[in-house]
């Protein structure tokens, strides 16, 4: 057989090789990630060393007032009989309905919970069941998984990315809750997107990283708002909501940028402050 000519292309037979699948959605190759939502946080949990859910207005601001005031808290999904059977079960009030609630009781307003821990309706150990379909539900989906959860908010964000990148080694997801919108379909909520901003600014501060493309925007959209966080969380959406509610006075409580130092970390079913016995 005469030599291939000038220009011949050589086709070299190779074995097929099977290539493993990797979830496109799943961030997979980045130690710092970010998505919204319960399906999110499905995608980019796999193989995480912690989990990290921020819910600015108002699940984890109310979790950090309590965790603040050593409140054990147990996030639940709807507030129902379903709720009040747990609350029973387990020795612990139920949080009730911002109107309902009025001006004395216990419910998703951070203030209700400083009020209740200024008149000793909550004491240290009080056992707290905070309904949200919001942040409590995404801890939920990873109670009992193994996996740190860590609820943070604008309060509490540089503790929560501290306490992280030392307790922890891998990835780490940061998922924001988000808002649903009738019909239930997600709404990103832009309060959201700067709380995990800033944690994720944090993280990256203390060492995590690479961070994905995700992770990234989210921190840009964080020093973006920059000085104007507290008029931004008045003028969103969600923000807009509460007020037009009655309730504009708990967005203050949830612009006190890193105002503790505590961390609430899900433990079996409630979260307690990171340390705590």
């Amino acid at each position: 057989m005469s030599a291939p000519g000038r220009g011949t292309v050589i086709v070299a037979a190779s074995k097929k090789q099977t290539v493993p699948a990797i979830d496109p959605a799943s961030q997979n190759g980045f130690a710092l990630r970010f998505e919204w939502g319960p399906q999110g946080a499905a995608a980019i949990a796999a193989g995480a060393a912690a989990v990290i859910v921020i819910d600015v207005l108002s699940f984890t601001t109310t979790l950090s007032v309590a965790i603040d005031a050593d409140v054990e808290v147990y996030p639940f999904r709807v507030r129902d009989a379903s709720a009040a059977a747990f609350a029973a079960g387990r020795g612990a009030m139920l949080a009730v309905g911002r109107r309902e609630a009025g001006e004395t009781g216990i419910s998703l307003s951070p203030l209700s919970v400083r009020r209740a821990v200024a008149d000793g309706t909550l004491t240290r150990g009080s056992r707290l069941v905070l309904p949200s379909p919001n942040g409590a539900t995404i801890a939920r989906q990873f109670a009992g998984t193994g996996v740190p959860v860590i609820g943070a908010c604008l309060r509490n964000a540089t503790a929560c990315a501290q306490w992280a990148v030392k307790a922890v080694r891998g990835p780490i997801a940061v998922v924001a809750a988000g808002e649903w919108w009738p019909g239930e379909a997600l709404r990103p909520a832009v309060e959201d997107l700067w709380g995990a901003g800033l944690v994720i600014d944090a993280l990256a501060v203390a060492g995590a990283g690479p961070m994905s493309p995700e992770a990234a925007a989210a921190r840009s959209a964080y020093r973006g708002v920059g000085r104007n966080l507290a008029m931004g969380l008045a003028a969103c959406s969600s923000g807009l909501e509460l007020a037009n509610d009655g309730h504009g006075d708990e967005i203050p409580v949830a612009a006190e940028i890193d105002a503790s130092r505590r961390v609430p970390l899900l433990a079996g079913e409630s979260f307690r402050a990171a340390g705590s016995s």
